[in-house]
This record gives C-alpha cells, structure tokens and sequence, in this order.
C-alpha cells in the first residue's frame, strides 16, 4: 500500500534557504489536496480524509450532507443535527487529548473559537501528527467557499459544488418570487436580546432576510470583535422605533428569549411592530450556521414577513 503523504506549512516571517528547500521538497510530495485555512495553515494530502472528528455543529451537518456518516469518527457534544449524530462519539475542546488520540482521527475539524481558546490542545493533536482544520465562514460571501474546501478534504468535491449550485437555484427561484412585492416590510432582527446585539450586513441572518424580501432596520450596525455580530444599543432601536414593522429574534444557544421578555422590555412598547403584535422567533440553527438549511430559514422568514405569498 502506497504510504499516504500528509503535512501543514505553518506562515512564517523569517526562513532560511535550507528551510525554503525542505518545504518544497515536502510539498512535491504533496499533491492532491491542498488548501488553507482560517488559521493560515497551509493543508497538504495525497488523498481525502476518511477519520474526522468534528468540534463545529455546521461541520458535522455539512459532512451528513456530503454522504460522510461513514467517514465521520466523532462530533461535538452539542450537535443534535441530523439524529444520526447521536449514533456517534462525543467530543469537547476540553477533553483530555488522550481522548482523541485513542481514537486516530486522520483530521480534527475545528472553529476559531476553539483554535485560539485551547492552543495546548491543538498543539497536543499536531505533535501527535493529526491534521487539524479551522474553518467558519464569517458571512454569506464565504459560505460557498466554506463548503467546497470541505469537499476538498473529503474527496466530496463534485458534491460540494452540486450542493453550492441547488442551495443558489434556489435561492435564485425566492427572489424572483419577493422581486415584486411592493412594499416590503421593516424588520429589526435581534441577535442577543440581554446584550442588545444585532447582526452586521452579510451576515446569514441577514442574508436571510433580505433574501426573503425583508428590509435590515439595522443597517448601519457596525461589528463587534470582528464578528458577524453587533451592539445596537436600545437608544439606537428606539430612535427607529416608528420603522420596525416586524421585530424578529433568533432563538437557541445564543438568545435564549421569548415573545414575552421582548415585550417586557423597559422602553420597548413604542416601537411599532410590539403595539402590533408583529414579534416573532426563529431557530438560531437555521439562519445563523453556513449549511443548507439555512434555505429553510430564508423560507421561514418568509412565510413570517408574506404568508399570501409564500404559503401559494
């Protein structure tokens, strides 16, 4: 059997000829597979990834989709997404590395979040020679790329570009479908409500939204720690508070919220959409994460915004 030739070239700053030498001499040794990731490592392989553990709900629901159950080793212990997910081992960021080694992942899968929240960890598994992966894409722009570079590691590529182009299909038939609605609505849509957070312009909330005929209130929202997320503080809402017709929440993890705290809210019953009833949650899960069912979410909000439209 033809030994598998897997490596990371880190980004460096300062380098010497006989290292120059030894990074090409490695990468001709390369070929197949080679991309980079949020981390800037540079990720090279002979073959496609057959033993992953994924730390990332998005990962985990992207591989399913892929037809990876069989190649998926281990997920996260918050994923839910799809059952299958419960058949598998569960995996923290604050497991003991041993847990991963005994397992022998070819390829870890994680987030920024876990890549700069638990270095010792990640250095543990790349000592011990696993690749380890971190990709989140940080709006719609990037989630296309996001998921073929998946495909990439996977040797799904042709399925990840199949899943790009049906998700745009789609998404394509929705705007023909809202491209005449006169008057569309006003929607402020709340991110975090106990810190007054919204989502930034790109964002996939957002993206959701506007897809699904809606107008961002919001739009003037500036990120937070260079995040898809941002503070719009109550005297920025209620300076809009004769335009927002819907009020719509995301709900889950992140916002943990209700129709009734939102409307108890000191200040909030001059805006618009609360004296009219017009406040609504959706699931965090399907219009905050890079994967396919976020045309639900689009959907969702839709039937929410137009129902004589959407429900034709």
């Amino acid at each position: 059997m033809q030994k598998q030739s897997r490596c990371i070239i880190r980004p460096f700053n300062h380098i010497s000829s006989i290292t120059i030498f030894m990074v090409l001499f490695v990468c001709l040794n390369c070929s197949a597979l080679t991309l980079s990731d949020k981390k800037g490592r540079q990720i090279y392989s002979s073959k496609p990834f057959t033993r992953i553990i994924s730390l990332y709900g998005a990962h985990t629901e992207n591989l399913y989709h892929l037809g990876l159950e069989n190649s998926i080793i281990g997920v996260s212990i918050n994923d839910i997404f799809p059952s299958q997910v419960s058949e598998k081992p569960k995996f923290s960021y604050h497991d003991d590395p041993e847990k991963f080694l005994a397992f022998m992942p070819d390829l870890v899968l994680i987030r920024p979040m876990i890549d700069n929240g638990y270095p010792k960890l990640i250095a543990r598994l790349e000592k011990s020679g696993i690749i380890v992966v971190s990709l989140q894409p940080s709006g719609i722009a990037q989630m296309y790329d996001y998921w073929l570079k998946l495909g990439i590691l996977t040797g799904r590529e042709q399925q990840a570009k199949k899943m790009i182009h049906d998700f745009k299909k789609k998404i394509d038939y929705i705007k023909i479908k809202t491209k005449a609605i006169k008057i569309k609505k006003k929607v402020y849509f709340q991110a975090i409500h106990t810190r007054m957070k919204t989502f930034t312009k790109g964002a996939m909330p957002i993206f959701a939204l506007e897809t699904a005929g809606g107008i961002n209130v919001a739009w003037d929202a500036k990120a937070s720690r260079n995040t898809n997320i941002a503070i719009y503080g109550k005297e920025q809402i209620l300076a809009k508070a004769s335009q927002i017709d819907v009020f719509l929440a995301q709900k889950g993890v992140m916002n943990a919220v209700s129709i009734e705290l939102i409307k108890k809210e000191p200040g909030f019953g001059v805006i618009k959409a609360i004296k009219n009833n017009q406040i609504y949650l959706i699931d965090e899960n399907i219009v905050s994460r890079p994967v396919p069912r976020l045309y639900k979410g689009v959907i969702s909000i839709g039937t929410l915004l137009y129902p004589d439209i959407f429900n034709q």
